[in-house]
């Protein structure tokens, strides 16, 4: 006998669900939990795998007559329902669940279903799609205690479970808790002592307002909002190169400390670019979504992994936004939500007309506050040193003297070249070349190098010759041009340029010589001849963009010693040629190389700029223009400082540029990509068009005349009719402060997710985001002002018998803080942790070996100064290996987005705030605190006192400052016996009159304390 539908219910159920009366079945909350879990696989939306075209996601199809047997649902007629038939026979061939699959449906779940279907089988929409609503609030309670709204919901549910509020915490605990839920950081005592004293009765709230008003704050919860924006500072994949990302980690931080409100803030992180004039921190906040991985490994399909950037994008923005797990809709459709997938590649749509390359994505420049302070200064200064240039009136005439005089000097030295009265003063050097990665040089009759062979990027050349003179001052660099070379040279890149990064020559008896100065013919804008010589890596001299017109040409620099290098004559000179370190080989072609025992000897060349001057001003280019102009301002007395000046402000200003971040960003194509379904998800099977719109499930998008964009996309997800925005935001702020949301599955608000626990107090908290303009603050705000979460976080044996995972809330939650603020906890009690905020990544000290097992070898230089106590946010992430503090402590890769970490408990976890080498410094650092903090003659319990209250905030106990003071004695009783034990251990910076047995036992005091649980957990 073949069955004729199938599906499967498992005895899963919630505990409201088990004890339902009739009167108060509900579909959402008792019957779509069962039928989702364990139906809707093979009789949910999905088409495809459904059985015997049933479907129970919708009352339409799962009451409607079937030929020849009975409905799956026969409203008020249970016992005439395919359903209960099913789940109730015992008959092999006809039972569900199958026998196989060791499963059966208890009586209890099998009553359940048949009173809601004799009830009439009514369906509801799924609870999270349903419009938020603003609920009344329950009456309160006589005797309890009542802060704000928050606590009426609470305690309503409360006392249906016969449970009760936790009393309120001690103001130790508070302020702590305060502390680490909104900063991440310990309270200082000085603090602390001010809250404990106050006795005014909003003695709280004043201190939560200054705590909301700290510049941590953006840090503290910037790094929830970075989890979820899957941050990392480079792109993944094995060969997982460095990317510049910090610009849009300061955004975020900026934002939320600004309390930007979180409808303009989800606009700017989807669409900042789209909009109208938008500023460059828009554009940076769009980085949002550049935060995908890259592949830049060879051979890869550049189609394929942007098709993955791009539902990396649906994916997050589904789960950060909506809570909803739409990536299941991407070879299907969702078979337990109502996400169809031809509606996933509607949301497809939205991100398929970006500008992605893996080789140049989009940025933009990036200046820091300082960075531009300093460039505005730098511009005004510019435009008034170009404005008195303009200015002179006499200029044109002096201009035209200079170019007479300039083409009769060299009608005069042609004549004396012509009668043999010019002797040259330069001598050309007989030079032997070698390359450090396998480059070859032939010498040519004219005393030039041709160069061939390999060509790798950045390659060095020495080249070496026999002095022919006994005093050197200048040296003459010919870069020449030959049609060997690419474009016919005279470098070796592939449009015949090249880019000398650094050039410096040194004697045989090992003096280095570093020129002073140096000026060329002719160098490309933003590659002056004096990057050649400035020590600097990222700059160069290179010569495109010529006056002659055409990409190459013989060109010259000369170089200067800033005194006269007196060697033997045919004393060996070794000159070496740095080229620039770029993505690609930008190595010189063909060079010469001369010597003179004088300064500037014809430089620059005269001969080439009269050349140019006899063209008619008609027929000059605006290159050449450029360059007779800049000539004459060279030698014009009354013009010259300025122009000097312009042009040093104007090297400053390149330099400061040059400085300056650039940050990747989402950009859209001027014509729009089309969009396909695609079978079974591969991008390489395409179907049916479709265009950018969103779940019919949710509020429709309003109809438009232009094509949809991610602006549209962003705009919609907060508008104030989307039920699902407002309260996955919310919840998530709830989870934050209390370990868990009101919705346990805080990444899935569909019918596999939890039911909520507080279903009113959610609506509720989403009304009252909206309504006060979805302010982040606010929110907070309301939560830790309310008696629930001021409750103490102690265990009580009667509640727990009632509610052992605390749903109902009747205490507050302990929470392990996350990696980074483990980190930060203890740099902090140390003294150590530097106040800067944003910036780029740094590098703490870590341990060696990390990349040992990764594909590219990586460094990690480790900062110094108040860099290497930068708080754990901005340590420099790598996806492949990353910070082992952090990955002990569970963070996350970041290869997706992280809308909740886990928490784990591990032994590798104890022993890294034992021994890990940052926690010790920590250590050794409060040693030192408590023993300076402190006048010399102050007791050790004093002492212990005073490290307690750094920790702990609280006093210890007796019990424990007992304890720690038996054990200082013990640590100074072993240590007075090894003196160099004490040493190694003891903090440097302290008075000799501490011995180091005494600063060596508080170091071993420090360590027990940091190490204890309570240091790294939220009560």
């Amino acid at each position: 006998m073949r069955r004729n539908f199938t599906f499967f219910l498992v005895g899963v159920t919630t505990l409201a669900a088990c004890g339902a009366a009739a009167d108060e079945l509900s579909f959402n909350r008792d019957i779509r939990p069962l039928l989702a879990e364990n139906c809707f696989k093979c009789h949910g939306p999905d088409p495809a795998p459904r059985e015997a075209d049933l479907r129970f996601d919708t009352r339409e199809m799962a009451i409607a007559k079937r030929d020849g047997s009975s409905p799956a649902i026969a409203p008020g007629n249970a016992k005439g329902s395919g359903l209960i038939i099913r789940v109730s026979s015992d008959d092999a061939e006809l039972r569900m669940p199958p026998p196989e699959t060791g499963k059966r449906l208890t009586d209890q779940q099998v009553n359940l279903l048949s009173r809601w279907i004799d009830a009439g089988a009514k369906y509801e929409r799924h609870w999270s799609l349903e419009p938020v609503q603003r609920h009344p609030l329950p009456l309160e309670t006589p005797d309890a205690v009542v802060r704000n709204p928050i606590d009426h919901f609470v305690l309503e549910q409360l006392e249906q479970n016969g449970l009760s509020l936790s009393p309120t915490a001690d103001r130790y605990t508070l302020i702590r808790r305060l502390y680490l839920d909104l900063l991440g950081i310990l309270p200082p005592i000085s603090q602390a002592d001010e809250y404990l004293a106050d006795d005014r009765p909003d003695a709280y709230e004043r201190l939560l307002e200054r705590v909301l008003a700290r510049p941590e704050f953006g840090e503290r919860w910037g790094r929830h909002w970075l989890d979820q924006a899957r941050y990392a500072d480079s792109h993944g994949y094995t060969n997982d190169n460095e990317r510049v990302m910090w610009p849009y980690r300061d955004g975020v931080i900026g934002a939320i400390n600004r309390d930007m409100p979180f409808d303009q803030f989800t606009i700017e992180q989807l669409a900042g670019d789209l909009l109208p004039e938008s500023t460059t921190a828009q554009k940076i906040a769009s980085g949002f979504h550049r935060n995908t991985l890259i592949n830049t490994e060879g051979g890869t399909k550049a189609d394929q992994f942007r098709d993955e950037q791009v539902k990396d994008r649906v994916d997050t923005t589904g789960g950060v936004w909506l809570g909803l797990t739409v990536g299941c809709a991407k070879c299907h459709s969702h078979k337990y939500d109502p996400i169809s997938q031809i509606e996933y590649y509607q949301l497809y749509a939205f991100f398929n007309s970006t500008a992605d390359s893996n080789s140049v994505p989009p940025v933009v420049k990036a200046p820091t506050a300082n960075q531009r302070l300093r460039l505005a200064n730098l511009n005004r200064r510019l435009a008034d040193l170009k404005e008195t240039l303009l200015n002179d009136d006499t200029r044109p005439s002096r201009q035209r003297a200079w170019e007479t005089a300039l083409m009769e000097r060299d009608r005069e030295h042609k004549t004396r070249e012509q009668k043999g009265e010019t002797g040259t003063k330069w001598i050309v050097l007989e030079l032997d070349g070698k390359s450090d990665d396998g480059a070859t040089f032939t010498t040519s009759p004219d005393g030039s190098l041709l160069v061939g062979g390999a060509n790798t990027v950045a390659d060095f050349y020495q080249l070496t010759a026999r002095s022919p003179l006994t005093t050197v001052r200048s040296v003459r660099l010919e870069v020449l041009t030959h049609e060997d070379l690419p474009h016919g040279g005279p470098g070796r890149a592939s449009n015949g340029n090249f880019v000398l990064g650094e050039f410096w020559f040194r004697t045989g008896d090992g003096r280095e010589l570093r020129f002073s100065k140096a000026q060329a013919d002719h160098s490309q804008p933003k590659f002056e001849v004096g990057g050649a010589i400035d020590n600097m890596a990222d700059s160069g001299w290179a010569i495109n963009g010529s006056p002659e017109g055409g990409p190459n040409h013989n060109r010259t620099a000369w170089f200067v010693l800033p005194t006269a290098l007196e060697v033997e004559q045919d004393h060996a000179l070794t000159f070496n040629l740095q080229h620039h370190k770029g993505q690609r080989p930008y190595n010189i072609g063909r060079l010469r190389l001369s010597i003179s025992s004088e300064e500037w000897v014809d430089a620059p060349s005269e001969h080439q700029l009269a050349k140019l001057v006899t063209l008619p001003h008609g027929k000059r280019g605006p290159a050449q223009r450029k360059r007779i102009d800049e000539a004459f301002l060279h030698s014009d007395k009354k013009l010259g400082p300025i122009f000097a000046e312009l042009e040093r402000v104007s090297r400053e200003r390149e330099q400061l540029n040059s400085r300056v971040a650039s940050t990747m960003v989402m950009h859209e194509l001027d014509q729009p990509r089309s969009t396909h379904l695609q079978l079974r998800g591969d991008f390489l099977k395409p179907d049916v068009e479709v265009n950018c719109d969103a779940p019919a499930a949710l509020p429709a998008m309003p109809a438009t005349d232009t094509p949809r964009t991610r602006l549209d996309l962003a705009k919609w997800l907060v508008r104030d009719d989307n039920p699902l925005t407002p309260r996955v935001r919310v919840n998530r702020l709830w989870m934050r402060l209390f370990g868990k949301g009101l919705v346990g599955t805080e990444n899935d608000f569909g019918t596999q997710g939890a039911l909520p626990t507080h279903p009113k107090l959610l609506d509720w908290l989403a009304a009252e985001h909206l309504s006060h303009g979805w302010s982040t603050k606010n929110i907070l705000r309301l939560i830790t002002t309310s008696a629930t979460y001021r409750q103490r976080s102690h265990h009580r044996e009667t509640s727990f018998k009632i509610d052992p995972q605390n749903r109902f809330l009747w205490r507050q939650n302990r929470v392990r803080v996350e990696g980074e603020i483990v980190r930060d906890l203890a740099i902090s009690a140390a003294g150590l942790r530097s106040g800067k905020i944003g910036g780029p990544s740094v590098y703490p000290p870590q341990p060696d070996g990390v990349y040992a097992f990764t594909q590219r070898a990586k460094t990690w230089r480790t900062s110094t100064g108040e860099d290497r106590y930068r708080r754990g946010m901005y340590t420099f992430f790598y996806r492949s290996a990353p910070y082992p503090m952090l990955t002990t402590f569970d963070a996350p890769k970041f290869n997706q987005t992280c809308t909740r970490r886990d928490r784990s408990n591990t032994p590798i976890q104890s022993l890294t705030v034992a021994n890990d080498a940052t926690m010790f410094e920590a250590a050794q650092a409060l040693a030192r605190r408590i023993m300076l903090e402190l006048p010399l003659d102050a007791t050790q319990a004093d002492r212990i006192q005073h490290l307690f209250r750094i920790c702990m905030v609280r006093p210890p106990s007796a019990a424990e400052s007992i304890y720690l003071e038996q054990f200082f004695q013990d640590e100074w009783r072993h240590f007075s016996g090894k003196p160099q034990a004490a040493n190694d251990v003891a903090p440097a910076g302290l008075p000799s009159t501490i011995s180091p047995a005494d600063a060596a036992s508080n170091v071993a005091i420090a360590r027990v304390v940091l190490n204890l649980d309570e240091f790294i957990t939220r009560e």
